[in-house]
């Protein structure tokens, strides 16, 4: 069969990337046997030009580097773009206007899940802009119509930090997963019947042996709808 070629915004990090990549590679292996693998292109940014950006509140000028990057995947010859990072997300709209490609959105395959599994009111983890701006849980209310809880201002300090400091260097620490531990356990104690683990980074340290309620991993999601929608 005919693949469709995957455009990868990818680097924001590269330990994430680089799990993006392997998931979709063992997706189309297990679809098609033998020694299938994916038909793939990656932009793979240096994330300190992207993290300062984000740090200094400079979002446009952190979009105007992702839309460089995708139309370079679009003349590449990219069938669709995917954005292998939550918080980027919150360029969607700019990017998706500057190409002619579609751009898979990471919130909608999770959403979905969610919804499938007959939950609705869920906890979110990610980083600090994540959590508290409206470009992703907008989304997963307005769209999916899910009710969506975040930490408490100290809990999302705690997770932000986790991400920055330590997860996106490629840092597992057993401190920190204790902590996130403690950050879902406040969440379901707050109702929450389920957590996303919004940040593509946080699957390399909670599993769900950390939480007492589903963990829906927003990285395993997308790189499977990646692999449906190039496999058709």
């Amino acid at each position: 069969m005919t693949q469709k070629i995957i455009g990868m915004l990818g680097g924001m990090s590269w330990a994430s990337s680089a799990e993006y990549y392997r998931l979709i590679n063992e997706g189309v292996r297990d679809r098609l046997g033998g020694l299938h693998s994916a038909r793939c292109l990656m932009w793979s940014f240096d994330f300190d030009d992207i993290a300062v950006l984000q740090r200094s509140d400079r979002w446009d000028a952190a979009a105007a580097l992702m839309i460089e990057a995708a139309q370079r995947l679009e003349r590449g010859g990219a069938d669709f773009l995917i954005i292998c990072t939550n918080t980027m997300h919150k360029a969607y709209g700019q990017l998706q206007a500057a190409v002619d490609l579609p751009l898979l959105h990471i919130a909608d395959p999770t959403a979905e899940r969610i919804r499938a599994a007959g939950l609705r009111r869920v906890g979110l983890l990610g980083t600090a802009f994540t959590m508290e701006q409206d470009f992703y849980k907008g989304r997963l209310a307005d769209e999916h119509g899910l009710d969506v809880l975040v930490p408490d201002a100290e809990d999302r300090a705690t997770v932000h930090r986790i991400i920055y400091d330590e997860l996106v260097k490629g840092r597992i620490e057993a401190a920190s997963r204790a902590a996130c531990r403690g950050v879902i356990e406040r969440l379901v104690a707050a109702g929450a019947e389920a957590v996303i683990l919004g940040c593509t980074e946080l699957v390399l340290l909670v599993t769900p042996a950390d939480s007492p309620v589903p963990l829906f991993d927003t990285t395993g999601l997308h790189a499977a709808a990646a692999v449906e929608l190039a496999l058709g």
